[in-house]
């Protein structure tokens, strides 16, 4: 079987509170990564300011900015000189109404599109209702240069319809930008989060034999300690890399694509399936 492998840069951030840093020093990490290799490069969820939703009705509007606007002007001409697809995930402006985005474009610098989270949470220091409206435009694929990718963001990677919906519509990779940690001095009865999120994304990768790469933020910020830990996972869940939990980091990983299809048709996870079956999902 021809092999289809190529590099992928995953970008583990420190933001500053500071939104013009932020994004002169994203573009720093995005060429380091392309100057190693990197075709595909993702930053984490909300990746030019800190993580604001950990307050309520915090004021925030000031940080959001529009698509096309200067983050994706400045990566689009990062991907032109570099000839790399980026994944840029953003607090978006769209008129009067407010998402958690993430803007894809393409080698060469063309934007191919948005896609909004479409799952929003709304708990104790994650009060993301407040400032998001739910995604409006579904679960999308976007055909870069190198590969066919998704972008869900953060809370989607806990919803399995997410992945086996961006699977079904094409996906190769499924980037996962995150900005999730553990509250600081508070032990979870339930255990350990962070084992808990490298799972499930696993299983996204075995149920639907394609590759994951989770990207997260890392640092203390108010009662959060983000624990980075960003990895990618190959198309039957083995972790192929992962990033420190307390630093700044490219992660810069080789993918063998050809690897979901080998197992697909071995495994048949979608061949098998019973569509009618699943009716009450929707009910």
């Amino acid at each position: 079987m021809k092999r289809a492998t190529l590099s992928i840069g995953l970008i583990q951030l420190k933001p500053t509170e500071d939104p013009r840093k932020n994004l002169a020093h994203s573009l720093r990490l995005a060429s380091a990564a392309a100057g190693r290799g990197a075709k595909i490069i993702c930053f984490p969820e909300l990746y030019r300011s800190r993580y604001f939703p950990q307050k309520d009705k915090a004021r925030a509007r000031h940080l959001a900015e529009t698509i096309p606007g200067e983050s994706t002007r400045a990566f689009s001409r990062l991907a032109a000189e570099r000839d790399v697809a980026v994944i840029v995930p953003l607090f978006e402006r769209a008129g009067e109404r407010f998402f958690n985005s993430a803007a894809v474009i393409d080698a060469g610098g063309k934007l191919l599109g948005t896609y909004r989270k479409v799952h929003v949470p709304h708990d104790p220091l994650f009060y993301e209702k407040s400032y998001f409206a739910p995604g409006d435009l579904g679960f999308k694929v976007f055909r870069t240069r190198y590969a066919r990718v998704s972008a869900l963001i953060c809370y989607d990677q806990w919803f399995p319809e997410a992945a086996r919906a961006s699977v079904l519509a094409g996906a190769e990779i499924l980037f996962y930008p995150t900005a999730i940690g553990a509250i600081r001095g508070y032990k979870p009865p339930e255990g350990d989060w962070r084992e808990a999120w490298v799972t499930i994304q696993r299983g996204h990768a075995i149920a639907n034999g394609v590759h994951v790469a989770a990207v997260n933020r890392t640092g203390v910020e108010g009662r959060l300690r983000f624990f980075g830990t960003s990895f990618v996972a190959d198309a039957f869940g083995n972790v192929v890399k992962r990033a420190s939990t307390g630093r700044e980091e490219v992660l810069v990983v080789p993918v063998d694509l050809s690897m979901n299809r080998e197992i697909r048709d071995g495994w048949g996870f979608l061949r098998n399936r019973r569509p009618r079956c699943y009716r009450p999902l929707v009910a």
